[in-house]
Order: C-alpha cells, then structure tokens, then sequence
C-alpha cells in the first residue's frame, strides 16, 4: 500500500477509536461505535471514491470522452464532501438499526473526525499532490523533480499546503471540543460546527495550490463545494441556535431474543 493510502487507513481507524472513547465517557457503551462505523466507514469511502467511479466510468463507456472527462473534473468537488455527506448517512442508518440517538454519537465523532483528517491529509507529503507557490520560508518542503508542474522545474522548495490543512483539522477539532463543553451543544450542532470550521480553513488553504483544476467563477470547484457546506452548516446552526445539550444517551432497546440477558435486565 501506499503511504498516502496508510495516512488514511491510519486517519479513519484513530477517528473511530476516539469517538468510542468519548461516546462512552458521555455514558455510552463503545462497542456500538464499532457498529456504526461499520455502515458510516463504507459509506463515506464510496463518497470519497466517486471520482474514481467516474474515472472507471469513462473506461467502460468511452463513446462519451467529453462527458466522462467533464465529470472528472469535479470529482475533486465530489471527493471529502461526498465523504461526510454518505458516512453521515451510514451513521444514520447504524443509529436507527440500533435503535440510538444519532446525536450523541455526532457530538463524539465532531472531533474525532477532524483529528482523523488531519492525518489523512499527512499523506499530502508522501503524494507530493498538495503544495502550493515557491516558497523560501523556514517551513517550505521540497518537491521531488518528478512532481513539479511545468513552469516550476527550477524551482525546488514550495508551501506545504498539505501542512496547513493537518494543522487546522488539528485546530479545528480542539475547537469543537472547547465549544461544545462552552456552550453546551447537542451533538448534531457540534458536528455542523466541525463541518463549518474544518472546511473554512481548507477553503483558503486550497486558494494556495498550484496544481490545475477546473474552475467555476475563478474558484476551483472543490471550493465551491466545500462553500456550499459551510453554507449549510453554518444555516443549521443558526436554525438550531436555541437547542442546548448535553445529549442524554439512552441505552438501545433490549431485544426480545436476547435470552437470559433480557431476564436479568428486568430483574
């Protein structure tokens, strides 16, 4: 495998243990973090993958290569939102076949996965995809031959925009974690929250990379999407600025086939 493909294996698999961590610190039992995760993981995989979907599209079907090549260029747009928007809905199926509140396991997985981002987005340095103008700064990376875009073969050192996202996915997540204790917040508002400070900093971290995109009113169309979910985040905050947690976390129903474990539950 590799290393970009690790940053990530390693990115999801921290984010699902620090969201049973918290999730059964708020009285929740961490085992069904595993179960949610379970549904959430797959789906936002395929999320994340539909560029690669589209991609093996234009393959199979190549009679419509303006079709398939105008698809791919949003896959970039397609990619992290599509990510969270389908691991939500995962999430949401997990929680309803378990019968639990999505709420709390939102409010523990907020941070969780923008921790778990961060270091997904390491693996920027291993790709060497991510880096932005010649720079000469202490913090400057050096870019292997290889992965220079035309135009910037002379030059060997560049902005590490790979590090900019990783520190402010660390950021972010430390500031869920405050303003959720600070103003009380039920779970989903400190996930929206998640949602609407992560992808503010990766907006302007993106409007520093030098590699080619395709571009929709002089901003890449990546942006454009993660706008639209600072938007919506941002509006569902406002809508739901008069809910105050914490989450009370209900235990899952006991089914009627659990047998002497039921018994005893009722005494």
């Amino acid at each position: 495998m590799r290393a970009y493909a690790l940053c990530i294996v390693v990115g999801i698999i921290g984010a699902v243990w620090l969201t049973a961590q918290r999730y059964a610190k708020a009285g929740g039992r961490a085992d069904l973090v595993l179960d949610v995760a379970a549904w959430a993981v797959p789906f936002g995989l395929l999320g994340a993958a539909a560029g690669g979907v589209v991609d093996l599209a234009r393959h199979l079907f190549p009679d419509h290569p303006n079709v398939w090549s105008t698809a791919r260029g949003w896959d970039g747009a397609i990619g992290v939102p599509g990510a969270i928007a389908l691991g939500a809905l995962g999430a949401w199926i997990a929680c309803r076949r378990a019968g639990i509140r999505l709420g709390p396991m939102a409010g523990a997985a907020a941070p969780a996965v923008a921790f778990g981002a961060a270091v997904a987005y390491l693996g920027g340095w291993f790709s060497q995809a991510t880096y932005g103008r010649p720079s000469g700064l202490p913090w400057a990376v050096v870019i292997d031959p290889t992965h220079r875009l035309a135009g910037y073969e002379n030059f060997a050192t560049f902005e590490p925009v790979f590090g900019y996202e990783t520190l402010w996915c660390v950021a972010a997540g430390l500031i869920v974690i405050w303003a959720a204790r600070r103003f009380a917040l039920i779970g989903e508002r400190a996930f929206a929250l998640a949602l609407a400070v992560t992808f503010s900093g990766l907006l302007a971290a993106e409007s520093l990379l030098v590699s080619p995109a395709p571009q929709l009113a002089g901003l890449r169309v990546d942006q454009w999407a993660e706008i639209v979910t600072i938007a919506g985040s941002a509006a569902y905050l406002y809508r739901t600025r008069h809910r105050h947690g914490p989450d009370a976390i209900a235990p899952p129903p006991v089914r009627a086939d659990a047998g002497p474990r039921a018994t005893t539950a009722h005494g």
